[in-house]
């Protein structure tokens, strides 16, 4: 009999969103009827075998009034922590005594709100026996160019072997626990969890997902994502 093994969603969510320009964060900005935070955690919840979300971010109203939502679910909330990685990490040990290590844990910007079910499915199948975990991303089509700090082009880039990564991001529990807390003993700058599963010497698999699943990052975001939204009949 195959051993069946849960999976996990961590959605750090305590981010200030500055490059927003606005008093509100961008994951309270709303899309439709629903704020971008709420978007994103439908998504996950289209998946069936998610045992369940752990939301990271202050107790405060706005996230307290989102969680209300979810009580029917297995909502896990917990605090968030200085940067993104420390956020993850809050995540990561909410679910010690709950989880196993050897559970899947997928890692998603609370600002991905347009990540498709397919892509997700996609991300879990294909990463179901893999020794290390990965990522969603896609081929960066676009001229790459590597520029000095005052904006003069270096070099072109090759762009055949290079990504724009995205989340979420999936790896065992326990193993990216350790990557994290290892990486910011070391203070390796942790840009996403693949980067702490690199600096722990692993090789994650990257998953080809869809250039939709967009990071709002910048007000012009979110009429795209609106868009988006709108094509996969989600608004």
């Amino acid at each position: 009999m195959t051993e069946v093994v849960a999976c996990w969603a961590v959605v750090p969510a305590a981010g200030r969103g500055r490059r927003m320009g606005t008093d509100i964060p961008k994951q309270f900005h709303v899309l439709g009827k629903k704020t971008v935070l709420e978007h994103s955690l439908d998504a996950l919840w289209h998946v069936e075998a998610l045992a369940g979300v752990v939301l990271v971010g202050a107790a405060d109203d706005a996230m307290e009034s989102i969680a209300m939502r979810y009580r029917h679910r297995r909502l896990i909330q917990t605090a968030g922590g200085e940067e993104r990685c420390h956020s993850v990490l809050n995540g990561l040990r909410a679910l010690h005594g709950i989880a196993d290590d050897d559970d899947w844990v997928m890692v998603h910007d609370a600002a991905r709100p347009c990540v498709r079910s397919a892509d997700l499915l996609k991300l879990i199948d294909t990463l179901a026996g893999h020794p290390v975990g990965g990522l969603l991303g896609v081929p960066a089509h676009d001229t790459m160019k590597r520029t000095d700090a005052a904006g003069l082009i270096e070099a072109t880039v090759p762009r055949q072997a290079l990504w724009h990564a995205q989340t979420p991001q999936m790896f065992r529990l326990g193993r990216l626990r350790e990557a994290l807390e290892a990486a910011l003993r070391d203070g390796y700058q942790v840009t996403d969890e693949a980067s702490a599963m690199e600096h722990a010497g692993e090789r994650p698999l990257m998953v080809e997902g869809h250039a939709d699943n967009l990071k709002i990052t910048r007000p012009e975001d979110l009429p795209l994502a609106e868009l988006y939204l709108r094509q996969q009949g989600r608004l």
